[in-house]
């Protein structure tokens, strides 16, 4: 019976960690251990270390206590807030693997949502991919594209990405343990695909909007950077940060 260690957080987190616990008979695997920070940003109602207490699994306190489990054959990392380190993932025996809600290599890091609209993409996607060391650059196993609505705000365009990942990883659970998967090196796919990263601290000045912009900038990066739930994007007026937010007609 394959060992698994899951390592997430958020919603998309929770749910799939739901969907593992309800598979574990039908795919012969065990749980033996969760890692999460326990994000608390988008409700109790995705309260991880509960639904593993619930079903008997030890919820771990640090990353670092990976390393003392006897037997770990495939770690899954489902927006876990850590950079795994080369000692991390060499634990796994047969896999680590990483649901990255963006498409690869185009969009590694963070922010995602917000550089695909500022890029004016019209499609967008999900990846689980092998993890490396490094931002996810490791081969891609399975992946999702869809079409980026037109005028489309981030938050659309993160529920989106949401239903489109967590039906990814349903359909793939059985694959993934099994290790039924061919993995595609991301350097093959540069030909065809452009790539970029992005850093957690990039979002503030992406959010900063100038007036001097013309309508469709504006209107774009706005789009972009307003998710409820976040500070909103801004504006400088005599020399003070104001922020914006949509007014309903």
């Amino acid at each position: 019976m394959k060992k698994v260690v899951f390592l997430g957080s958020k919603p998309i987190g929770f749910f799939c960690l739901k969907c593992l616990i309800e598979n574990q008979t039908n795919h012969n695997f065990e749980i033996i251990g969760v890692l999460t920070n326990n994000n608390k940003r988008f409700g109790e109602a995705y309260d991880i270390p509960a639904l593993a207490q619930q079903h008997n699994i030890q919820v771990l306190p640090s990353l670092d206590e990976l390393l003392n489990l006897p037997n770990v054959d495939i770690i899954i990392s489902i927006q876990y807030h850590q950079i795994l380190k080369k000692q991390h993932i060499a634990k796994a025996k047969q896999i680590a693997i990483n649901l990255h809600m963006a498409p690869l290599p185009e969009y590694r890091g963070c922010n995602q949502f917000s550089f695909a609209i500022i890029n004016q993409d019209n499609m967008f996607g999900t990846t689980i991919h092998q993890i490396e060391e490094g931002i996810d650059n490791g081969a891609i196993l399975f992946e999702k594209r869809f079409p980026i609505p037109e005028n489309c705000y981030v938050k659309t365009l993160y529920d989106l990405t949401y239903q489109h990942s967590l039906e990814l990883f349903k359909e793939h659970i059985q694959s993934i343990i099994q290790g039924s998967y061919t993995l595609t090196p991301q350097y093959t796919l540069l030909e065809t695909r452009k790539t970029e990263t992005h850093y957690r601290k990039e979002i503030n000045d992406i959010k900063k909007i100038d007036w001097e912009w013309d309508k469709e900038t504006i209107e774009r990066y706005f789009r972009a950077t307003a998710m409820p739930g976040f500070d909103p994007p801004y504006t400088i007026i005599g020399g003070k940060k104001v922020g914006l937010k949509l007014l309903e007609d």
